[in-house]
């Protein structure tokens, strides 16, 4: 609420572009209300879980989530969260059920806690959550479920390849409540939620781990997707 009342009160830029007085324009407004499409990082780890994305992560967008995640700027998380609650709606009629969904439970990959005490706030808890209460307006019964939790201290991921970072993360998630809410999951699909995606490493090791104490994967949902470029 605070974060919102700033930016009515002080000169603002956009997050995105950096356009005045708006805290985020409406050409970036645009850029993540795109339409959202299923993605597959190259190459796409071994139990990398069906994968939606709301955006590609560049321009724009890149600035929202930032300033979302390292620079406080919680009021974003309103747009950035009806983002993920498209990729989630996509994943999670791709392909097309048989029978409807009778829940969707938002299962958010977890951050280090000394990170999360940094930043003064979880965000893709955050983003889930307000994804969750998008879906539900939406008429779909959703709620979020921060299963997982860190066993290990893992080294920051920037710069590394994907085999490094799959490396890396192997064995670091645990599934860390338990799970006798679970019985009887038939007609709820369990979607794992980031903001970025770059190599799947850390949805996929997300996903091992569920599945390693018998949940069941849908699918995974993030904000946005990087592009990656390959050398000439």
């Amino acid at each position: 609420m605070l974060a919102d009342l700033l930016d009515l009160v002080l000169p603002v830029r956009c997050a995105g572009c950096g356009a005045p007085r708006w805290s985020v324009c409406q050409l970036c407004l645009d850029a993540l209300r795109a339409q959202p499409y299923l993605h597959q990082p190259t190459p796409c780890p071994a139990g990398l879980p069906l994968l939606a994305a709301a955006a590609p992560y560049d321009g724009p967008v890149r600035g929202l989530l930032l300033a979302h995640k390292e620079r406080g700027r919680l009021g974003l998380v309103r747009p950035l969260g009806s983002a993920l609650a498209a990729a989630v709606l996509l994943v999670t009629t791709s392909p097309p059920e048989s029978r409807p969904l009778r829940e969707v439970l938002l299962v958010p990959v977890p951050s280090a806690p000394a990170t999360v005490k940094a930043r003064g706030h979880d965000h893709a808890r955050r983003l889930a959550s307000r994804a969750a209460q998008q879906l539900r307006q939406r008429g779909v019964p959703t709620r979020v479920l921060p299963l997982l939790r860190l066993r290990r201290t893992v080294a920051d991921q920037a710069g590394l390849s994907s085999a490094e970072r799959s490396a890396n993360l192997a064995g670091a998630l645990v599934v860390g409540r338990p799970l006798a809410g679970l019985d009887g999951l038939a007609g709820v699909a369990v979607v794992l939620v980031d903001d970025v995606v770059t190599t799947g490493a850390t949805l996929t090791e997300a996903a091992r781990a569920l599945r390693h104490a018998q949940v069941v994967v849908h699918g995974s949902a993030v904000v946005a997707a990087t592009r990656l470029r390959r050398p000439r």
